[in-house]
């Protein structure tokens, strides 16, 4: 079938592969790095209990056969492995059902990871690069044209990720329609960037045009996605310096990178490839998979294409358990006050006023007013992330801040190296609390005077001081020490 194969489109394919790739490693490494504290087996949430609660059909994966921290250490490290045999082109010298099981092991893994990840990987961009692996799955690898089908799943993704974040904000937040959201944004958003502070500072007016062009970018232009050539690689490039202006101004994880490598593969990079590479026929079965694919695809994109249209549309949701069709969308309102939660902790046996709070330093979210915001991004910072959702309600953190603030009662080693600052180094604290703050990003002048990138009131109380747990052995004999 001739219409099958888009010869032209190699560079495309090899250029959104290795970002991916890169992508999939930071994903791992993040995993691999964050796991024990927040889900292993004496995490915050540990893996075993939710097992334990939950059916097999709701969340399929690996661990459904085998826990142990160990194993899902070789899982994430083993994902780290793979990704980095596909930056350096590995499944390039396979043949191509071999290079196909390489690209759909760690798709495999990341979803047996985020099966398991609960409110810590509940974020739209673990679906989105789930989706995503498993549509570079069927991609083909170097000796194989590019299946045309595949490219368009891959525009079909793209446009609903653009499509539907510009929509939830329409029909969102009136700032949006009033253009006057990033008036607040780059201050109250998740996890500002080192530059956030000077975007928060430009004029008015250039706020205006910001709002403006997001709207052009994610209403308007994703639909030249689906026309000839070269105006939908021009509409993909329009996307890709969008989505660096805002890699610039935050922290999104890697939402930002994985969009890019999607708009990537829309360009037609002919014109720069030079002769394209000696392709052989794709195989009968390569074609009656990917047609098969497909046709998935299109069944299973009815209610996500239906809710792109539901004046009630909801923004990151999965819609079946391997998340391999989903939607997508982010800010559909502004905050326009920043919250943060400030977690103390005291050596001093009476937990009042009078004692020596000491606060926890987080990595990415705002503490320290001196300290300028940093770039993490693609990596993602899961507790710090969590603090914010925290901060706009104590709902977000009912399952989790208890547990958290458990661990730094009792020293956890794995738990405290999630956090930049520990002012504990000798012993754990008796007490722990935490508090509300108002921050705000200060004007030119006063960083100027102070040599303070923010400003901050206290609010309210968040949790009252909790003390150190008592042991099994001692828990009903002794209630002096427990939990307040």
């Amino acid at each position: 079938m001739e219409w099958f194969s888009a010869d032209g489109y190699w560079l495309s394919r090899l250029i959104f592969q290795r970002t991916l790739a890169v992508i999939y490693l930071v994903a791992f490494l993040s995993a691999a790095l964050q796991f024990r504290a927040l889900i292993g087996e004496r995490g915050i949430l540990p893996v075993p209990e939710l097992l334990r609660r939950t059916p097999w059909k709701a969340a399929p994966g690996l661990f459904r056969l085998h826990y142990s921290d160990r194993f899902f250490a070789a899982v994430a490290w083993g994902g780290c492995a793979v990704s980095v045999a596909l930056i350096a082109g590995l499944d390039g010298f396979l043949p191509l059902w071999g290079g196909m099981l390489l690209w759909a092991l760690p798709w495999v893994l990341y979803l047996s990871i985020v099966q398991v990840g609960q409110v810590w990987y509940g974020f739209g961009w673990e679906s989105l690069l789930l989706e995503t692996g498993f549509l570079a799955v069927f991609l083909g690898t170097g000796d194989t044209a590019p299946p045309v089908l595949v490219l368009w799943l891959l525009r079909w993704l793209l446009f609903r990720l653009e499509f539907g974040a510009g929509l939830i904000k329409m029909r969102g937040d009136e700032c949006w329609r009033k253009l006057s959201c990033l008036d607040f944004h780059h201050e109250t958003q998740p996890m500002p960037g080192p530059l956030s502070w000077f975007f928060h500072h430009l004029p008015r007016p250039v706020h205006r045009v910001e709002v403006a062009a997001n709207h052009v970018t994610q209403l308007l232009v994703p639909f030249l996605l689906f026309t000839p050539q070269p105006v939908a690689s021009a509409a993909a490039a329009l996307m890709v310096l969008t989505q660096l202006w805002l890699v610039l101004s935050g922290n999104f994880a890697w939402l930002n990178w994985l969009t890019i490598a999607l708009a990537l593969s829309v360009i037609d990079w002919t014109p720069f490839a030079g002769r394209p590479p000696a392709v052989a026929a794709p195989p009968l079965w390569y074609e009656v998979v990917v047609i098969a694919v497909t046709g998935l695809v299109l069944v299973l994109s009815y209610r996500p294409a239906r809710n792109l249209l539901s004046r009630r549309q909801v923004m990151n949701r999965s819609f079946d358990p391997l998340h391999l069709v989903n939607t997508y969308g982010a800010f559909g309102s502004i905050s326009r006050m920043r919250l943060e939660v400030v977690v103390e902790g005291t050596a001093d046996p009476v937990a009042d006023e009078g004692a020596e709070w000491r606060e926890y330093g987080f990595r990415g979210k705002p503490g320290d007013v001196r300290r300028l915001p940093r770039l993490f991004a693609p990596y993602h910072l899961r507790l710090d992330w969590m603090m914010w959702f925290a901060a706009l309600s104590p709902a977000y953190a009912r399952s989790w801040f208890g547990p958290f603030t458990e661990r730094l009662l009792l020293g956890d080693r794995d738990t405290l190296r999630l956090l930049a600052h520990n002012p504990f180094p000798d012993a754990p604290p008796a007490h722990v609390r935490a508090r509300v703050f108002h921050y705000r990003f200060t004007g030119p002048s006063e960083l100027r005077a102070t040599g303070c990138w923010w400003d901050r009131t206290y609010v309210r109380e968040f949790m009252r001081p909790v003390s150190r747990p008592l042991p099994p052995e001692r828990e009903g004999r002794d209630t002096g020490r427990g939990t307040h």
